[in-house]
This record gives C-alpha cells, sequence and structure tokens, in this order.
C-alpha cells in the first residue's frame, strides 16, 4: 500500500468513527468544532486534492463545493467520505501526480511535491486533530511519520507565515517523530477536548 493510501485509511477510519453526537465538540484547530474540521477535511482531501491529482482546477470536477458546504448534512457521509479518499489516495499513488506543477485552489500554481505534501498533510494532521477530539488514535506507521516529518518540516515556516500553522509547541527531542511533527506543525500533542 502506498504512503498515501495508507494515509488516507488512517484519517477515514477515525472519519468513521466520529458519531453525530461529537460533530459540534471542540477540537485542536480553535476555529474548527468537529464539523467544520470533516467538511473541511473532505473539501481537501476528497475534491480538491483529487482534482490537484490529476492536475485539473477544482472547478473543473462534478462535486466542486465552496469552502463551507456541509457534508456532514448528506447521507451516508463518512462511507462518502472513505470513496473521495480512496480516489485521491489513488490519484497521488501515481509518480505522475508529484511532478510539474497544479494547484489546490484554483490559485496560481505550485509545484505538485509541493501539493502532494498538503494533501498528506491535511489526512494526519487533521486526521489526528479528529482523533484526539472524539477519543480515538490516528494510526501512523514509522514511514507515514517520516514523510509527514519531512512534508511539514518544508514548509512549516511559510505555513506559520500565513496563519496556517500556529507557533511551533516545544516537544522533547525524545518524543516519537509523529509527536515532534505535530509541535512542528503548531498542535500540542497532549492536547485533549476540554471537560
Amino acid at each position: 500500500m502506498s504512503v498515501m493510501t495508507r494515509a488516507s485509511a488512517a484519517a477515514v477510519e477515525v472519519v468513521r468513527g466520529i458519531g453525530p453526537e461529537e460533530l459540534d465538540g471542540r477540537t485542536p484547530c480553535p476555529e474548527m468544532d468537529v464539523r467544520a474540521l470533516v467538511n473541511h477535511l473532505i473539501l481537501w482531501t476528497g475534491v480538491r486534492g483529487y482534482a490537484a491529482g490529476l492536475k485539473q482546477p477544482a472547478s473543473a470536477g462534478p462535486e466542486e463545493v465552496a469552502e463551507g458546504h456541509d457534508f456532514t448534512a448528506e447521507p451516508d457521509w463518512a462511507e462518502a467520505y472513505a470513496a473521495r479518499s480512496a480516489a485521491t489516495a489513488a490519484v497521488w499513488s501515481e509518480p505522475g501526480a508529484w511532478t510539474g506543477e497544479t494547484t489546490l485552489t484554483g490559485g496560481g500554481p505550485l509545484q505538485a511535491r509541493f501539493v502532494g505534501g498538503i494533501v498528506l498533510g491535511e489526512w494526519l494532521l487533521h486526521g489526528w486533530d479528529l482523533a484526539v477530539a472524539t477519543g480515538q488514535k490516528l494510526t501512523v506507521d514509522d514511514e507515514l511519520a517520516a514523510v509527514l516529518h519531512e512534508a511539514v518540516a518544508a514548509k512549516a515556516e511559510m505555513a506559520r507565515q500565513y496563519g496556517v500553522f500556529g507557533p511551533e509547541v516545544t516537544v522533547p527531542p525524545t518524543a516519537p517523530l509523529f509527536d515532534r511533527t505535530l509541535g512542528l506543525a503548531g498542535r500540542n500533542p497532549s492536547w485533549q477536548p476540554p471537560v
């Protein structure tokens, strides 16, 4: 299984574990509750990430939806996401997806390798956000953690400048690589939802 397929499967496992009573819960992303974060994840890894892997503008696909669309209001939304996410992972598992340029937003083109790293980060960082918000655990093996760390390290400072990541959280150098990557991405690996 490719890295992207495993990252997708890890996020999907968490999404499938979210109950309707948890959708209004807090997450490590202060501006988003569980519902908003699920919708963000579906938009970026199920709709726009798919188009980006094909090097098509998101507006070219039949599923283009605006930011703020509530996917969780649709029937069987978690299973629909599982299918969308798997399709995105399949596209990004092809070597050609990582070459040349593409876009996630319809804006200017970016290096496809950079965009692929964003899609990977969406699955694993927001997958973790949703997991800890809903009392679950995200499955991240050593290879996934290493690939994610490389992608996050390459863009952390720029992501902070644009407000995508919060300030770096200090994590002990002896902590697992995934925890150190969370800290680099502005997340506290010890975060728990307020009681």
